[in-house]
């Protein structure tokens, strides 16, 4: 007997707003299309979770999703789209075990997530900054002067650093070397030139669905050229020349990505999702600008990050405060991560303004109410 369709989601329960920096909140509606068809896939008589991947079910599926995905970011025929697993984490490592080959790579520093990724190039050769977006002791600004190694194996850069705020909204010139891109959080919050970078890599869980895939975009040439002395399942060409099936890819998450990726089509696409997020920027912002006597943001303003405003109050004790009542009020997690301290707002493109309209309505009442 099929389980019969239940009402609206929201009519069932009362959702919170979700400002989590990962795993991140998701369109409701994609939510409620997953629910609708969890037991019953396509008229299977099978959810997707116990399809097989190598059956004309989960097949549509993963088609559908690297479509979507060439679509919305207009991915030249010169780059695949591969589905993988092990997060940013794995790529810090994978990166250099497959392009550094013993010699140097060249890294931007923009906070904690680029440091991560540093270190993971010293197992395979060398690492050395070109460029560092810290000032005292923070970071406030996405560096886009490079000193680059002529001799670099590639070039890399977290698009935007989640912890401490910072974000490319154009990106640098790396002189000719390949440049790579750790996009785990903003990829597909605006439309962007996927033929500027020899590899774009991302975790899903923060901007494009749920935690267990990883998408990676990448110069058919580039990978080709890759270390070929290394296991099958390590190789980006061998994954590639596969269709991301060699072995079970994480079917469940690929099928949720590409219902958020629909999602986005359906909502404007690439320029659709960057007007909506400059939206919510420009309003949080504005109020922090317009009381920069009560709400301290240290990221110079051509660097503030849209997917993740970073703020202090005038005392630990009031940003305790604030927590305590912005939980109270149905707005879950805004707690800076531990290192940094203060205060965070994850707006990614699921995040509805209407949602950060009344984070911000409740920032200024906060002020009043302390100044």
């Amino acid at each position: 007997m099929r389980a019969r369709r239940r009402g609206n989601l929201a009519t069932q329960m009362s959702r919170a707003i979700n400002f989590s920096p990962g795993p991140a909140t998701l369109p409701l509606r994609v939510l409620e299309e997953v629910r609708d068809e969890l037991v019953d896939f396509g008229g299977s008589g099978v959810s997707i979770l116990e399809h097989s991947h190598r059956g004309k079910e989960y097949e549509g599926v993963h088609a559908k999703a690297g479509a979507l995905l060439k679509e919305l970011l207009g991915i030249p025929d010169t780059h695949t789209v591969l589905w993988m697993q092990g997060g940013a984490s794995g790529q810090f490592a994978l990166l250099p075990m497959n392009f550094l080959k013993g010699q140097s790579a060249d890294y931007v520093n923009t906070g904690s997530w680029s440091k991560k990724a540093f270190e993971g190039a010293g197992y395979y050769g060398k690492a050395r900054w070109a460029a560092t977006g810290k000032e005292g002791s923070g970071f406030v600004r996405a560096p886009m002067t490079l000193d680059v190694d002529p001799n670099a194996q590639y070039v890399h850069l977290t698009s935007n650093a989640t912890i401490m705020g910072v974000q490319y909204d154009a990106y640098p010139d790396a002189a000719g070397r390949p440049l790579v891109a750790d996009m785990s959080s903003d990829l597909l919050w605006k439309p962007i030139d996927v033929s500027k970078f020899s590899l774009i890599y991302a975790g899903a869980q923060k901007n494009l669905g749920p935690a267990g895939v990883t998408i990676v975009i990448a110069n058919k040439e580039f990978i080709a050229s890759g270390e070929q002395n290394l296991p099958e399942i390590f190789r980006y060409n061998f994954i590639a020349e596969n269709d991301s099936l060699q072995n079970t890819p994480p079917t469940f998450a690929i099928y949720m990505v590409g219902k958020v990726l629909q999602w986005v089509k359906d909502n404007g696409g690439a320029a659709g999702m960057e007007k909506r997020n400059r939206s919510k920027g420009e309003m949080l912002y504005g109020l922090i600008d317009q009381h920069a006597d009560f709400f301290r943001c240290p990221v110079e303003k051509g660097s503030r990050s849209v997917m993740n405003a970073v703020f202090r109050l005038p005392t630990e004790d009031l940003e305790n405060q604030f927590l305590a009542e912005t939980k109270k009020a149905g707005m879950l997690n805004l707690k800076g991560h531990r290192s940094v301290g203060g205060i965070r707002v994850s707006m990614y493109n699921a995040m509805e303004p209407e949602n950060v309209a009344k984070l911000v309505s409740f920032m200024d009442d906060f002020r009043k109410k302390h100044s």
